[in-house]
């Protein structure tokens, strides 16, 4: 076996983790705290500084490789994994999953996750372990193999090798002016998130978001290159839903008044409505998607609550409940499933946004790059953090060095052919 020994190393996430239920209750902002009483379990204040425990393999040439566990902002909202606890984390890490890691091939990634993965105490393993067990051993099976993560995900999965990137979806945070600027300077993809998360970022009937969205457009006239002209993407957590009402109609109508604004631009709308289950979210996504493409909108619908593993993935894609579907990674558990959960969404003819959180590090990001180019997904986040420069950077960059190695290796595998 090429794992000798498993390392525990705690560190920080790239942002903060939040209380959503609060936040969406009214809590308001001071400075950059949220101030007013918890309401998810686990959290002692609204905002906490975001928790990570990286995991080390150590293989046989000493060699040690890793991956990072951790939690998402809005962790215990919207169906997902309680609060990141970094201590329970560990412990069941060292107990149950390390003593698995040190009894599997390691240059066999499918099967080393299935056998790491299988359910402790009859239920599964917290997806933030799988997220990170499964990234260090994709990092294994690589280096063994030598090749590339995005290799070790194609040649599992029987995929060709990329050739083409995949366009680059940027998150402002709260510094929107600010941020915007970068991103359209930058020429990103894919812009702007806005966090569009309170009442009064939304506004009476969601003037201020329509502000908001036609300020976007006009700024990436004044500021952006010839040419530039980038998909508008909005999350607005379900606001459009609490102020304007649940009905798919009204939602939809909404939308399109939306979309009409910017006539010239493709626009995402992200988290339009939280109707308490998966099942509800289903059946009235569908319709809102459904009145979309009979209008002929140009508007996108994307999910992200109440889409979290892998079968909610499926779920909504067989269902067309989406334009786009976030595949939330630290959500999905293992990443092996975020590739087959692009797989599923291409195979049901519905976009695969490979995403995440701003939580998460430079490693988990690095490895979603590959699994994104590998998998060819139709967008990607840059993460973590939401100072769009360090993310843009790390996404960007990886993207741009592993596209390089693969056209290398592609042209020597045609000299020998």
């Amino acid at each position: 076996m090429q794992i000798k020994d498993v390392l525990l190393a705690p560190g920080n996430g790239a942002f903060f983790y939040d209380d959503q239920a609060a936040i969406r209750a009214g809590a308001s902002q001071d400075g950059f705290i949220y101030v007013g009483e918890p309401i998810t379990p686990g959290f002692t204040s609204l905002r906490l500084p975001a928790s990570s425990l990286s995991v080390g393999l150590v293989l046989t040439d000493d060699i040690v490789v890793w991956g990072d566990m951790m939690g998402v902002q809005y962790s215990g909202a919207g169906g997902r994994d309680p609060l990141f606890a970094t201590a329970q984390i560990s412990d069941l890490t060292s107990r149950v999953v390390a003593p698995r890691l040190l009894d599997v091939d390691a240059s066999l990634y499918l099967d080393a996750c299935a056998k790491v993965f299988e359910p402790f105490e009859h239920q599964r393993l917290p997806l933030a372990i799988e997220y990170g067990v499964s990234q260090a051993l994709l990092r294994s099976a690589a280096h063994l193999q030598r090749k590339t993560m995005a290799e070790i995900v194609c040649s599992e999965f029987d995929l060709p090798l990329p050739t083409c990137r995949v366009p680059i979806y940027c998150q402002s945070g709260d510094a929107r002016e600010t941020n915007v600027d970068k991103m359209i300077l930058k020429a990103v993809d894919v812009l702007p998130h806005g966090l569009i998360n309170s009442r009064q970022k939304f506004g009476v009937d969601g003037q201020t978001f329509i502000e908001f969205v036609k300020s976007i457009a006009t700024r990436t006239r004044q500021i952006g290159r010839p040419g530039y002209h980038p998909v508008l993407h909005f999350d607005v957590y379900g606001w459009i839903g609490q102020e304007i009402g649940l009905k798919p109609q009204s939602i939809a109508d909404f939308i399109c008044k939306v979309a009409d604004t910017v006539p010239s631009f493709t626009i995402n709308i992200e988290s339009p409505a939280d109707y308490g289950s998966t099942q509800a979210q289903i059946e009235n996504y569908a319709k809102i998607v459904s009145i979309l493409d009979n209008r002929g909108s140009s508007a996108r619908i994307v999910v992200d609550e109440r889409c979290n593993t892998l079968e909610d993935i499926r779920l909504f894609a067989e269902a067309k409940a989406a334009h786009l579907v976030q595949i939330k990674t630290p959500d999905v558990g293992s990443i092996a499933d975020t590739a087959r959960a692009v797989l599923l969404c291409k195979d049901n003819k519905v976009g695969a946004y490979v995403g995440g959180s701003c939580t998460e590090t430079d490693l988990s990001a690095q490895a979603s790059v590959h699994v994104s180019v590998a998998t060819q997904a139709d967008m990607m986040l840059a993460k973590p953090g939401m100072g769009v420069d360090e993310a843009f950077s790390i996404v960007g960059n990886e993207q741009n060095r592993l596209l390089a190695t693969l056209n290398r290796r592609r042209t020597e595998n045609e000299n020998v052919g």
